[in-house]
């Protein structure tokens, strides 16, 4: 049973600037003690959204201009750090359906992916104009193909990049291996039983 293919992403954009972007600040380890994900999207970016007193700092996810947007604008190593799934839960429980940025760390990208959850890679020039685009124009419709591998705002369109193994993933709905072995368990049960088993003496 494949599950969805995800062929676009469109929605608005907030820039979320920086590089070196870690794990440890997309989701604080403190709420890493959950038994499930429910609720980790309140808590996305909290140390650099909220003082230690909880009054917000003006981050651009909270910004009334970016209210509703569904795609992350990033500078290069987005997700670096540990290697907690916490912090693509808490992405995509927020809200948000896509990432483009510089470049991403190895295992949040295989995470994201797992989760359906597309992370491009852009150039920086390309990713600066798409931040001051998305920043003077918040409004503007970011699309992202991921069979052409572009993306399209406004006048602006550039090419973006994606390891192909997880691009076809996402185009065949195939991107989450549990779900895709849980839809061939008749095949695992008949190998299992046909592959002999220790003598016992």
């Amino acid at each position: 049973m494949s599950l969805a293919p995800i062929k676009k992403v469109t929605g608005r954009a907030v820039p979320v600037e920086g590089d070196d972007i870690d794990t440890d600040r997309i989701i604080p380890a403190r709420y890493m003690r959950c038994v499930t994900f429910d609720g980790l999207g309140e808590h996305l970016f909290r140390d650099v959204r909220f003082t230690p007193e909880g009054k917000s700092r003006n981050h651009p996810i909270d910004q009334a201009k970016h209210k509703g947007a569904t795609i992350l604008v990033s500078g290069m190593n987005f997700g670096c750090g540990s290697s907690r799934e916490h912090a693509p839960q808490a992405i995509v429980r927020a809200g948000f359906r896509a990432v483009i940025a510089g470049n991403f760390a190895e295992i949040f990208f295989g995470n994201s992916t797992t989760l359906g959850l597309p992370c491009v890679a852009a150039q920086p020039a390309d990713l600066q104009a798409l931040t001051r685009l998305v920043s003077e124009k918040p409004d503007t419709e970011v699309e992202i193909d991921l069979e052409k591998l572009t993306v399209k705002a406004g006048a602006l369109s550039f090419p973006v990049t994606m390891k192909p193994i997880a691009q076809q993933g996402l185009l065949s709905g195939r991107y989450d291996a549990i779900a895709d072995l849980l839809a061939n368990l008749p095949k695992v049960k008949n190998l299992a039983t046909a592959i002999p088993g220790p003598t016992i003496p």
